[in-house]
């Protein structure tokens, strides 16, 4: 997005689980994870994306190219999970797409052996081991640096919206946790999380990450894992709170509202406007409530100083972006919101299969298995 027209650019990165179908549990074989990164890399051009490993062995990585419009993106991304699904498929194994595996225990598994994972393990210790977790990044192209400094600040508002919207982690280690996002919780053990710092310019983001990166903290502003972030190479606000939606469809409805919100905040800002700033100590009460209970209990309307139900609080983001949506032509996605308000999330539907098949007599282990298997068959259905 620029200040002088309705360019638009976004990307959307996610990140999958590859499990053995037989047993339900996560593959640890470095050479078939390998072998289905490859072959995704052979099946799609650099014009479609990339595939890459993550830092466990069980994970792939994949990345759409640079799209102009929500529609291409998504056909983007179905071609990358498609790939993901068949590559995985020849190897014996399924993907999954969720930002927890209902009964992987992080002690069991082994991380990838890459420079930049062997450091990351070094560094943080059983903090980065604990990271049996997935998540969905989304790039929106914000070419002025100073702007994209000025949209982080007003952003961080919108993020427990959205997070509410996507929730997939509510097991841990074969737990129901009681949260619909277990996975930020786990995140959240790193340093540099959570919700983003603000700043009056770029260049005085600039000196605070210059000072990490002099005394050795970090090597780059890549290691600085806030929940939204200018990327450190390319320009964009990289959306980084979601988990990763099991359906397709969920995530691409996230990266439309998240695509409109920041085109709204745009549009104010060009007739001197801005979106009212608060504290990150109100906005991560909004965060905890997201995590805790997704949508179902609602969040805080600070501005009328009350809680509100989240389904009053979506019509009322769909209606100040909806002049964005048919500018960026993505009704159609943002309005799939109601259907995720009504049907629920991922992990409303995790917990649900877990239950039943628990009031129908499973044990705890043969439930969970149930819920691998839902994720199986439900991660490439409306591709």
């Amino acid at each position: 997005m620029r200040t002088d027209d309705n360019s638009f650019t976004v990307g959307i990165e996610e990140e999958y689980l590859l499990v053995d179908p037989e047993t339900r549990q996560l593959a640890g074989d470095a050479d078939r994870s390998q072998a289905v990164i490859d072959a995704v890399i052979g099946a799609v051009g650099d014009d479609v994306g990339f595939a890459t490993p993550e830092f466990l062995r069980a994970q792939v990585e994949v990345g759409t190219a640079v799209s102009h419009s929500i529609k291409d993106v998504r056909g983007k991304l179905a071609s990358l999970r498609k790939a993901v699904s068949a590559a995985a498929r020849d190897q014996g194994l399924a993907m999954i797409a969720a930002s927890t595996h209902p009964t992987a225990n992080w002690r069991d598994l082994r991380h990838t052996d890459k420079e930049r994972y062997n450091a990351l393990s070094n560094d943080m210790q059983d903090v980065a081991h604990r990271l049996v977790i997935c998540g969905m990044h989304v790039h929106v192209g914000v070419d002025d640096d100073d702007l994209r400094v000025d949209l982080l600040g007003q952003i961080s508002y919108f993020l427990p919206h959205l997070l509410a919207l996507s929730t997939s982690s509510p097991f841990w280690a074969g737990r129901d946790t009681g949260l619909h996002c277990y996975r930020l919780s786990i995140f959240d053990e790193l340093p540099r999380t959570g919700l983003p710092e603000r700043f009056d310019s770029w260049s005085q983001y600039n000196r605070h990450i210059e000072t990490m990166v002099k005394v050795g903290l970090v090597e780059d502003a890549s290691k600085i894992w806030w929940d939204i972030r200018p990327h450190c190479r390319f320009p964009t606000l990289e959306m980084r709170v979601a988990d990763i939606c099991t359906y397709m469809d969920d995530g691409i409805t996230i990266a439309a509202l998240y695509a409109s919100v920041l085109s709204m905040l745009l549009r104010l800002r060009r007739t001197n406007q801005r979106w009212r700033a608060y504290s990150n100590m109100l906005i991560n009460e909004n965060r905890w409530r997201a995590q805790r209970h997704g949508f179902d209990a609602g969040l805080i309307d600070f501005g009328a100083g009350k809680m509100a139900p989240y389904a009053e609080l979506l019509e009322e983001i769909l209606d100040l972006t909806r002049e964005d949506q048919q500018m960026l032509d993505c009704v159609e996605e943002v309005a799939h919101a109601r259907t995720i308000l009504k049907r629920g999330t991922s992990a409303h539907t995790q917990r649900r299969i877990f239950k039943e098949a628990l009031a129908g007599g499973a044990s705890e282990k043969e439930a969970l298995d149930e819920v691998v298997d839902w994720l199986i068959e439900e991660t490439v259905r409306d591709l």
